[in-house]
């Protein structure tokens, strides 16, 4: 028998040697807590479930069935409780990002994905500056100017509509029937989205909305020395919702997996094409980037202006790689999250007639019926109903739904009873605490605004409530989500009224990093019609 023959041969059972001898030492003490039992063993239990796109779910099934702490790798534990979330990313706690994060990083490393918690300090003090109440305020203008243009595409669209006309594929594959302009809403907020921090991020939108349909510029060729701005021939277009989302699922199953695990999975066709998207989203940042770099001096108020005015503490500001990758950063964080929530909080509005109905009235009361069609900034600031209802869409449809895993520091952790040794990995799943009964009610699954109003709850829940993170890791950018949020949403539905074509269908997702709508059919009709 040849020594290579010998070699193939014994990989397998070295490797489970391994993962064996890793489970008897029990090196975290994590043993005693339940879970899979290929989880106990190996990563690539975890590995599959995120390839599958609806690790979240299975998760949540888990602590149904096995309570509040669920082992998920050899190293990792879910724990779902209110308790666990102010704990696990608790400021000063010591908590530092898991290895996981390592796999999100593309041009350099950015706020996201920075671990050392040096670096990160110095991150936030270089950008948290530009997402200050004062400052989201500044971009008001931007983000109306989109939002306008989303619903003179609708009203266009629904005066054909209630013609009896319908639309190509380049606008969506829209269809007028019974008086409604029928659309699926996904493409539509993902549009939207884009175009807001296309603006915000890069100094110019991509052109969705106008053109109604998903492409971004990025570099011909590979080589991003080579790339030249000014040269058009050096630019091609791709459809950038799909690279983000494939990039997300790439990423987050990329992650889960050991270091030295991850060159080999590269070479396979899956994560081979999610490679390719990581890159080619890079691609879009860097386009981006050097076009408003190499254009010259500029009086634009946006988020790369205030970017290339940050300075660390040295006075030394972003050079273009750091700036490049920050970029990016916001162009992930800024149009994934408003997509989806807006999507969702729309499909649940939808679905509830009772609840669009009570946030019309509030918006009929508060915002009156003028012919301005975008909402202002002073018009939703005190507008609770309209709150709840993007809070209720927000605990629903968790867009960031799985558990941000953290590495137990050098004191341990002790939560609801259970201590966690220094080096063991703990994530608490936004999912799940969002569906825990105790503190919701019994009615977890239903979109009831009405709660956020209950009195005796509101303290436990707003604890419990996870949309954005807590502790010094959480999104940076959560003010200017909020407003985003709070300006669609009052907008669309101060103008047009939802109907779905099946009420009784459940919202279909995929997970990657983030949960996503898989398709959202809607009815729309603007109200002045009815």
């Amino acid at each position: 028998m040849s020594s290579l023959i010998k070699a193939a041969l014994a990989l397998p059972a070295t490797l489970l040697a391994a993962h064996l001898a890793v489970y008897l030492i029990d090196p975290y003490g994590l043993r005693r807590f339940p879970g899979p039992f290929l989880a106990k063993f190996t990563d690539a239990w975890l590995g599959y479930i995120s390839q599958q796109g609806h690790r979240s779910e299975v998760i949540h099934a888990l602590h149904l069935k096995y309570g509040p702490c669920v082992r998920i790798s050899p190293s990792e534990v879910s724990v779902a409780s209110p308790e666990a979330l102010q704990l696990v990313y608790a400021h000063g706690n010591g908590a530092l990002k898991s290895t996981f994060y390592d796999a999100f990083v593309s041009i350099q490393r950015g706020l996201f994905n920075t671990r050392d918690r040096k670096q990160h300090t110095r991150k936030r003090k270089l950008v948290s500056h530009i997402f200050s109440q004062k400052s989201v305020l500044e971009f008001e203008p931007n983000i109306s100017l989109y939002i306008d243009q989303l619903l003179i595409q609708w009203d266009r669209l629904f005066d054909s509509a209630v013609k009896g006309a319908s639309g190509s594929e380049g606008e969506g594959g829209w269809v007028g029937r019974d008086g409604r302009l029928w659309l699926d809403l996904l493409p539509w907020t993902n549009y939207l989205a884009f175009d807001i921090i296309g603006d915000l991020a890069f100094g110019a939108p991509f052109g969705m909305i106008e053109a109604a349909r998903d492409a971004a510029p990025v570099p011909a060729t590979e080589s991003e020395v080579a790339f030249d701005s000014k040269d058009e021939a050096a630019v091609t277009y791709i459809p950038a919702v799909a690279v983000l989302n494939g990039r997300g699922e790439y990423s987050m199953s990329m992650g889960v997996l050991p270091a030295w695990v991850r060159p080999i999975m590269r070479k396979f066709p899956w994560y081979s094409k999610g490679l390719q998207d990581v890159k080619h989203l890079a691609g879009i940042a860097i386009v981006a980037v050097a076009k408003r770099l190499d254009g010259g001096p500029t009086d634009r108020v946006d988020l790369l202006s205030k970017l290339q005015q940050g300075k660390d503490d040295n006075g030394d500001p972003m050079g273009r790689p750091e700036l490049t990758a920050e970029a990016l950063t916001l162009l992930i964080a800024g149009s994934d999250t408003t997509s989806n929530s807006t999507c969702a909080i729309i499909y649940y509005l939808a679905r509830n007639p009772a609840a669009q109905a009570k946030l019309h009235k509030e918006l009929d009361e508060q915002l009156g019926t003028e012919d301005e069609r975008v909402a202002t900034s002073q018009q939703v600031k005190n507008l609770p109903y309209l709150d709840a209802c993007i809070n209720e869409g927000l605990r629903l449809h968790s867009t960031s739904a799985l558990g941000l895993p953290r590495i137990v520091p050098e004191d341990g952790l002790t939560i609801d009873g259970n201590s966690f040794i220094p080096g063991a990995v703990l994530s608490v799943p936004s999912y799940t605490i969002h569906r825990d009964p105790e503190v919701w009610g019994l009615d977890v699954e239903a979109y009831r605004p009405e709660r956020w109003f209950e009195d005796d709850k509101k303290e436990l829940m707003n604890k419990t409530f996870n949309p954005y993170s807590v502790g010094p890791r959480a999104c940076v950018g959560r003010n200017l989500a909020s407003l985003e949020l709070q300006l669609i949403i009052a907008s669309i539905l101060r103008r047009f009224h939802f109907v779905l074509e099946h009420p009784e269908e459940e919202l279909q997702t995929r997970e990657g990093f983030l949960r996503k709508p898989l398709r959202c059919h809607v009815g729309i009709k603007r109200r002045d019609t009815l």
